[in-house]
């Protein structure tokens, strides 16, 4: 690479200095935890969850019912188990909270089974959360949430809502998918030092209700959109998930800095009893000539000699990948084939383990997609066992109904077994339209929200069973890109596909790395370019390559140089992207903007910044300003594009760096360290 100028110079910024550098647990806000947690966990009153049963609020009737608890410490949690059983209808109420040592948080389930010999009474509006925050500083209050996925620029654009007195703030997702469209189900009340962040445990469609109903109190409510039912003699279901994080700070990064670190602590999948590193994965088997589409046209032999033509030119990822396209279909087109989950045996005649084979004698992972929830007409589930699915008039796509035990089992066990017989490593889990009208018409006036129920308490016993029976499996978790990203999807799976965004477009990737990382630390997106600014747009925990080693790319051959490059770069960076994040621009959609991103590890006294001069933006330079640096200390930093290090003291580095890039598109990656 040739060298480029840059002009570096300290200017005055107005960002919040830290005495010291950031100290994680100073955000902590165990004072207001254990105020919520005395005053609606450990007491005997109205509990922060809500129902209507028989016709009357719960509120007024579980008090009177009989109440067991039992409570479970241990060094790193606590786990209270609260039994609330009516006597006269058998129905039985459990409420489950969690508490952390290490973090400011409660989480809390509930489960309703009905242990008497009739139908219940009915169950309605059954909200997980109804909950009262009081304490919260007179003054300003912000809620900032942000939107879902639906394959546009704007996915997980953030949304700030101000909270005047008695205003009332209604959101949730569009259909029945967990982060579609118009919100993702994390999100922020801010006031003035100090706030608490919320986060919502279910894959299906869920509200959300922020009221601010006086100076310095807030009320929350959340559930499943919409429940009406009765219970059978013997039934059981579970509710959304919920959880409060109490943060302060001077502002409200600190809240989701603390987040992130919770969510990695306590809601990321484990291998190993570690978080999982996410991969560096490749393509095997993508293109052709029409009418191929994704991976209908992929072979044996196209994928081992891919896999082949990766070791040749030293192009090393961490897993190799084939997507939606390898199984029987006699249609050729990958969207009609769901529903027949064998292999494509003229194109595979011995099936995908040579290809995962070659790819595991190279030390390397291997990533199948799958969609069992979508069944279209015709294929083997819908001829074979149509009473486990539903069907909808003019649509050929029917839902397969995890809500019923025997599809459950099936599914369950012929995955897991194609998964060990076929050498799979990642297990990856597509959801390509929207399940609600389907479980509305499943459901009788008098069980409105049985079928979503079962059907996503379902979806997580699968998932839980493919991790236990497959010890190392990782779950990759799409729905049309990022769209049923939520706390429970995330325990258990990590977005390596986080958008259906324009593929591969890097200023609209730079987008969602600022909304997303604002509260997950694990994700990717897809890269096909290894021009620097394109792959560092792509860069996030893992990346999806989809590389044309074989080919051109914008009329130029491929650079194999510069995609090895790519490659020792992402190892090198991957780290940083679990360290807390801070945004250094506005957020903005225009090319005519810049976009620069910190990922700073105050343990390790170390960080890197990304910055994005994206194609039509004007100014040559920009003014960026360090977050949480120690002021007497001194810093190395260096400038890796150019090859230029410097030693500043924090103080200096925090009031601002004016960084010049002089091409559009362009970036640059800066890194720095604490040397004393």
């Amino acid at each position: 690479m040739g060298m480029k100028r840059i002009t570096v110079l300290f200017l005055v910024l107005s960002f919040p200095l830290a005495a010291a550098g950031w100290d994680p647990a100073s955000s902590h806000d165990r004072s207001s935890l254990e105020r919520f947690v005395a005053a609606n966990i450990d007491r005997n009153g109205a509990p922060p969850f809500s129902f209507i049963y028989s016709g009357r609020p719960s509120k007024e009737i579980i008090s009177k019912w009989k109440v067991t608890a039992d409570t479970k410490p241990a060094a790193d949690k606590s786990v209270r188990t609260v039994v609330y059983a009516d006597p006269a209808t058998g129905l039985r109420v459990t409420w489950i909270t969690t508490t952390y040592a290490d973090s400011p948080a409660v989480e809390w389930v509930l489960r309703f089974r009905n242990e008497g010999k009739d139908d219940t009474p009915i169950i309605e509006d059954v909200l997980a959360c109804a909950a009262t925050i009081d304490g919260l500083p007179a003054g300003p209050m912000t809620l900032y949430r942000a939107l879902g996925s639906s394959a546009a620029r704007t996915d997980f654009a953030p949304v700030q809502d101000v909270l005047a007195e008695k205003a009332e703030v209604r959101f949730g997702p569009a259909a029945g998918r967990s982060s579609d469209t118009t919100a993702l189900p994390f999100f922020n009340i801010a006031a003035q030092g100090q706030g608490v962040i919320a986060a919502i445990g279910w894959s299906g469609k869920w509200k959300a209700v922020v009221k601010r109903t006086g100076t310095g109190s807030i009320e929350l409510k959340a559930g499943m959109d919409k429940t009406r039912f009765r219970l059978h003699p013997g039934e059981e279901v579970r509710s959304p998930s919920i959880a409060l994080l109490f943060w302060k700070g001077a502002e409200r990064l600190a809240g989701h800095n603390l987040f992130r670190r919770f969510i990695l602590a306590h809601h990321t999948p484990l291998i190993n009893g570690k978080p999982v590193d996410l991969p560096l994965s490749h393509g095997v088997g993508f293109g052709g000539p029409f009418p191929c589409n994704e991976y209908v046209c992929a072979t044996e032999s196209y994928a081992i000699a891919m896999i082949e033509r990766l070791k040749q030119f030293g192009l090393d990822p961490d897993a190799c990948w084939i997507d939606a396209g390898w199984y029987e279909n006699a249609t050729r087109n990958w969207w009609s084939g769901v529903g027949t989950w064998t292999v494509n045996k003229t194109n595979f005649p011995r099936g995908l383990r040579p290809v995962t084979d070659t790819a595991r004698q190279w030390g390397k992972g291997f990533v199948v997609w799958f969609e069992p929830e979508r069944v279209y007409e015709g294929t083997w589930l819908d001829r074979e066992h149509p009473g486990w699915l539903t069907k909808l008039p003019g649509s050929p796509n029917r839902l397969l109904n995890l809500g019923d035990p025997r599809a459950l089992d099936w599914l369950t066990n012929h995955v897991s077994s194609f998964i060990q017989t076929e050498g799979v490593t990642i297990y990856r889990q597509d959801f390509n339209f929207d399940p609600y009208p389907y479980w509305q018409a499943m459901d009788a006036p008098d069980r409105m929200g049985i079928a979503e129920m079962k059907h996503i308490a379902g979806l997580y016993a699968y998932w839980d069973a493919l991790l236990a029976r497959n010890p190392g499996l990782m779950i990759d978790n799409c729905a049309s890109g990022g769209r049923r990203i939520d706390l429970e999807t995330t325990s258990r799976s990590v977005p390596l596909w986080r958008t259906d965004y324009s593929y591969f477009e890097p200023n609209g990737y730079q987008c969602h790395t600022y909304g997303l990382h604002l509260y997950l630390p694990s994700s990717g997106t897809g890269n096909n370019n290894p021009a620097k600014y394109n792959f560092r747009s792509s860069m996030n925990g893992a990346v999806v390559l989809g590389w044309e080693v074989n080919g051109t790319y914008n009329n130029a051959s491929f650079n194999t140089n510069l995609a090895r490059e790519d490659i020792a770069e992402f190892r090198e960076l991957r780290p940083y992207f679990r360290g807390d994040f801070y945004p250094l621009t506005e957020y903005s959609t225009s090319d005519e903007a810049w976009a620069a991103f910190q990922w700073d590890r105050p343990e390790e006294r170390d960080g890197i910044i990304l910055a994005f001069r994206r194609p039509q933006a004007a100014s040559a330079s920009i003014t960026i300003g360090p977050r949480e640096l120690a002021p007497d200390a001194d810093y190395e930093v260096s400038f890796e594009d150019y090859g230029i290090t410097l030693f500043k003291s924090g103080q200096e580095l925090a009031e601002g760096i004016s960084i010049k890039v002089p091409e559009a598109p362009g970036s640059l990656l800066i890194k720095y360290r604490r040397v004393r």
